[in-house]
């Protein structure tokens, strides 16, 4: 699909723009207060979150610069083959969820927080674990049925389904996010070390796809 400004811009202007928006920031916000406990877990992450996160240790710059470098150029490819997925979501996605990540791990870092899940016994972190993780999938269900804009992350493996109708979107989807892993891990070989679980990681590409839409069938009724 060929780019059109005209088309771009009708993407942004949606009807129930201020009730979409009012569903869709707080969501992406808590989705950077939740990854942040995620990786201050360890025990991994969505696949872009641990992409991103190496590829910033690998750089040398925070998270929420290294979203805006990474999709940004993500985005250029999405405007030229999808632009009808730019909205609204697509900004916030791509600009406010690595800068919450960065301010959520220096609260806990000067709260205790960090030293509580660090130091914390394995039901304990388990527990957490599983909290976070479901409080994760519903707000991100919510994001995605505001249903103006997908980040730029999420636009590629869509571009790459209609160019191949054949192939089953949940396998394109899939080996996208096992992509993501994958530069992860050279990003982190390439700092030295690995930033959280890949096999956690790994599991997340799989599963969480599926949980996100299985949350977002009632959840779509709701909005």
């Amino acid at each position: 699909m060929r780019f059109s400004i005209d088309q771009f811009i009708v993407h942004f202007i949606v009807p129930n723009l201020k009730k979409r928006l009012a569903f869709m920031i707080p969501a992406v916000i808590l989705m950077g207060v939740f990854v942040s406990i995620l990786i201050e877990i360890g025990w991994g992450t969505d696949p872009a979150s641990f992409m991103n996160l190496n590829i910033a240790k690998a750089i040398g710059w925070n998270l929420g610069n290294t979203e805006v470098l990474v999709y940004g150029i993500m985005l250029v490819f999405t405007l030229i083959f999808g632009s009808d997925m730019i909205g609204f979501g697509t900004l916030a996605n791509m600009i406010l969820i690595g800068y919450v990540v960065d301010l959520c791990r220096i609260l806990w870092n000067k709260t205790g927080f960090s030293n509580f899940i660090t130091q914390a016994s394995f039901p304990v972190t388990l527990i957490l674990f599983i909290i976070t993780l479901f409080l994760f999938v519903i707000v991100a269900s919510i994001y995605i049925n505001s249903q103006i804009g997908v980040a730029p992350y999420d636009a590629i493996p869509n571009i790459i389904s209609r160019w191949l109708p054949e192939v089953p979107f949940f396998i394109i989807r899939i080996l996208f996010d096992f992509a993501a892993v994958g530069a992860g891990v050279l990003a982190g070989k390439l700092s030295g070390g690995i930033e959280g679980s890949v096999i956690g990681s790994i599991a997340m590409s799989i599963l969480l796809g599926p949980v996100i839409s299985l949350v977002g069938k009632p959840l779509k009724k709701i909005l």
